[in-house]
C-alpha cells in the first residue's frame, strides 16, 4: 500500500471510523486506532519539545494484515495530534510490511531504523528458514513528519549464516563514539537470541556479537538495550517459553535481563530474566529518554496470536498502546510508574480509610486509585464487576481474575511476600495495576458495561488509605 492508495481508502472508511468512535469500549486516555489494528510502538522519541509516537498500524483491517507506521505527536502526553502515517510498504525492500523499528537522535537529526518485510511467493516456503527477507532500512527526518528516501542497509546475507529468516526490530545504543544496533533473532536451530552490530557512522554496520541464553525460547523479539540509574538492562520478548509455576503464563513473554556488556572484548554477563508484566495484554514495549531525562516506556496492550476473541473487532478496531510509564531501577529491579502528567486528567477525588471504604461502592468508567497499605492481610478488591485483584497472605499469592468480562481469560498470578501499595488505572476497557511502586505490574483488557464498572473492597481486614480520582480523556486532534 502506498500513500495514494491509503488516502483513497481513508476517504472510503469514514463510516468505520464513526463506528469505532461510538464503541462503548472505546478507550478514553489511551492511544488506540481510529479504525483497524494497532500493535508495536515504534520510533519513540522527543524532538525539539515534541513527543513522537509511531506504531504498527493497519487502518482498515482488524487483523493487522497490512503494516504501516501510524503517527501521533504531543507536547505534554495529554493532547495529541493524529498525523499522517509516515512509512508505507511501497518499495521492493518492504513490500509486505513496514515492520517494527526505532528512532535515534544525533546531530539534530532523527534517524529511523526499521525492518522491511518481504515474502517470496514463487514457490512454497516455510517463511522461517526460507522465503522471507528481513531488510534493515534507514530513513532520516528534521521534523519527525517528513522523511528522507529509504536506504537499504542490510538484508539476510548480512546476518550470521546460522540465522533463520527471522531477524528484525532494530534499536540503537550508543557508548562512547560507537553505535550498537540490537536485533531480535531466531537461529536455524530455533534458538532465540539478540544480534549486535556496530557502526561509527550509523550507515555502515558490521556484526559484533550476540546475546543468548540456553534453552530460552525460539525467537527473541523487540530488543531494547539501555542504561538506567547506573544499571544496564536488555528488554526483549522471548517466544516459546514453557510455563514454570506462576512464571511465563502467557503465550509470549516480555521481560528484561540485568546486563553488563563489554563491547571492546565482546563479552557480557546476563542475570536471570524478570517479567515486566503479569497481565494478559502486554508485549513489544519500547523505551526512550525524553528531554527531562526520564526513560519512558510504552508497550502494546495486546499479544500476537491471542487465544481469545477480542469483542472490539465487531466494532472495527483491535488493540491499543499502554500508558507511558517512567522506568527506574533499584538493586537490579525495574520499576514502572505512569507519567505524572496523567494527574492532570483528574476531575474529582475521594479519600478514605480502607475500613470506611469497605461499605462503599463507587461507579466509574475511567479512574485512578492509589491504595497505601499499613497492615498486611487477605483482601479481594473488585475493580470492575467480575474483575478482581485478590491476595492470599498465607500463600503470598496475588491474583488478577476475570469471569465473563475476560472473554475466556481467567487468572494471572504472581508471588509477592508483602504488598505495600497498589495503584490502579482503569479505562473503559483496560486495567493497568502497579504494585509496590511498580515492581509488579498487570496490564489487561477487560470488557464490561458501564453498569458493571463498580469498585469496592469485597473482603478485607487490612488498614490503609485509599485515594480515588475519576479521570477525563486525553484530547486527540484527528485529521
Amino acid at each position: 500500500m502506498n500513500k495514494a492508495e491509503y488516502e483513497a481508502l481513508y476517504k472510503q472508511h469514514e463510516a468505520l471510523r464513526n463506528k469505532v468512535a461510538n464503541d462503548p469500549w472505546h478507550l478514553g486516555y489511551h492511544i488506540m486506532p481510529d479504525s483497524g489494528w494497532v500493535n508495536d510502538p515504534n520510533g519513540l522519541c522527543q524532538y525539539h519539545g515534541t513527543y513522537h509516537i509511531y506504531y504498527q498500524y493497519s487502518p482498515f483491517d482488524v487483523e493487522g494484515k497490512t503494516k504501516l507506521w501510524g503517527h501521533m505527536t504531543s507536547k505534554d502526553l495529554l493532547h495529541f495530534k493524529q498525523e499522517e502515517p509516515v512509512l508505507f510498504p511501497d518499495s521492493r525492500c518492504d513490500e509486505r510490511g513496514a515492520y517494527s523499528g526505532s528512532a535515534f537522535i544525533e546531530d539534530d537529526t532523527i534517524h529511523y531504523f526499521y525492518t522491511g518485510n518481504v515474502k517470496l511467493m514463487d514457490q512454497d516456503y516455510d517463511f522461517i528458514n526460507a522465503g522471507r527477507e528481513q531488510n534493515l532500512i534507514h530513513v532520516e527526518s528534521k521534523d519527525g513528519i517528513h522523511l528522507s528516501d529509504k536506504e537499504w542497509l542490510m538484508t539476510n546475507s548480512d546476518y550470521p549464516q546460522d540465522m533463520s529468516c527471522h531477524v528484525r526490530d532494530p534499536k540503537i545504543y550508543k557508548q562512547k563514539d560507537a553505535y550498537y544496533m540490537v536485533l531480535g533473532a531466531r537461529d536455524l536451530a530455533s534458538h532465540g537470541c539478540v544480534l549486535v552490530f556496530e557502526s561509527r557512522n550509523l550507515k555502515d554496520w558490521s556484526y559484533k556479537m550476540r546475546f543468548e541464553k540456553e534453552n530460552f525460547g525460539y525467537m527473541w523479539e523487540c530488543p531494547d538495550l539501555f542504561d538506567l540509574d547506573g544499571d544496564q538492562f536488555l528488554i526483549t520478548c522471548p517466544q516459546g517459553l514453557s510455563q514454570k509455576g506462576y512464571h511465563y503464563q502467557n503465550i509470549y513473554q516480555c521481560g528484561y535481563f540485568p546486563m553488563h556488556v563489554d563491547f571492546e572484548n565482546e563479552t557480557y554477563t546476563m542475570k536471570d530474566f524478570c517479567e515486566l508484566d503479569y497481565g494478559f495484554d502486554f508485549y513489544a514495549p519500547q523505551s526512550f529518554e525524553d528531554e527531562k531525562g526520564r526513560r519512558i516506556l510504552i508497550g502494546w496492550m495486546g499479544l500476537p496470536d491471542i487465544d481469545y476473541t477480542n469483542p472490539t473487532t465487531e466494532n472495527g478496531w483491535q488493540h491499543a498502546l499502554t500508558l507511558p510509564r517512567v522506568l527506574t531501577s533499584k538493586n537490579g529491579v525495574i520499576y514502572q510508574t505512569p507519567v505524572e502528567e496523567l494527574h492532570q486528567l483528574r476531575t474529582s477525588s475521594y479519600t478514605s480509610t480502607v475500613k470506611a471504604f469497605n461499605d462503599l461502592e463507587l461507579l466509574a468508567d475511567r479512574y485512578e486509585m492509589a491504595i497505601d497499605i499499613e497492615k498486611q492481610d487477605n483482601f479481594v478488591l473488585q475493580l470492575r464487576k467480575g474483575a478482581c485483584l485478590s491476595y492470599d497472605i498465607e500463600k503470598h499469592l496475588l491474583c488478577l481474575s476475570f469471569d465473563a468480562c475476560g472473554y475466556g481469560r481467567d487468572k494471572r498470578y504472581v508471588e509477592v511476600e508483602d504488598i505495600k501499595n497498589i495503584l490502579v488505572y482503569a479505562d473503559t476497557s483496560s486495567l493497568e495495576i502497579f504494585v509496590n511502586d511498580g515492581a509488579i505490574v498487570f496490564t489487561s483488557r477487560v470488557y464490561t458495561t458501564h453498569e458493571d464498572n463498580q469498585i469496592r473492597f469485597m473482603e478485607t481486614a487490612m488498614d490503609g488509605n485509599v485515594h480515588f480520582y475519576e479521570l477525563g480523556k486525553i484530547q486527540i486532534e484527528t485529521k
